[in-house]
């Protein structure tokens, strides 16, 4: 799960579902939060407004996964991770929850790692690809809609897309 890499986007129509981003001056803002599978492709979206930190969302990105999921089994879990920014046992637990093993990294752990092996590089996530990808589009990137299910359906239809380059079908 990701939030996208500004962390907000400017809702320059405001609306619900905004709320003053406090980096950037107080203006209304859009925190949207995508839960992607292993290659990147979205599979869960949802949106509130720049004021809510990203991990008040889990719950309801974890509810909008709009595909079926297999059921998770002792031979095959299924796992989440999750950056820095979820290390809390609240989200741990709505994570086991839903049936998934959660792998989230302490502050500063990777680091230890990376210093221990010389040598060793910092591993790239395929979140912050698809996320590029969802910020090319200035339709998102500036949130003009009023209405929630408006942006919503914006982002979906992004979604999309990229899950249609994912396999092939778009270049």
């Amino acid at each position: 799960m990701a939030e996208d890499g500004r962390g907000d986007d400017q809702g320059a129509a405001g609306g619900k579902t905004t709320g003053p981003d406090p980096t950037d001056r107080g203006k209304a803002g859009v925190t949207r939060s995508v839960l992607t599978e292993g290659r990147g492709v979205p599979i869960g979206v949802a949106v509130d407004g720049a004021n809510c930190h990203a991990m008040n969302l889990v719950r309801a990105t974890i509810e909008r996964i709009v595909v079926a999921r297999p059921a998770p089994t002792e031979e095959q879990p299924q796992g989440m991770c999750l950056d820095k920014g979820y290390n809390d046992d609240e989200v741990r637990a709505t994570v086991r929850e839903f049936g998934f093993t959660a792998h989230i990294r302490r502050c500063g752990e990777e680091a230890k790692e990376i210093a221990r092996e010389a040598g060793k590089r910092a591993r790239h996530w395929a979140v912050p690809r698809r996320q590029r990808r969802l910020n090319r589009s200035h339709r998102l990137l500036i949130r003009w809609e009023k209405k929630p299910e408006h942006y919503l359906a914006f982002l979906h239809f992004a979604c999309g897309v990229i899950a249609l380059c994912a396999v092939g079908l778009f270049g």
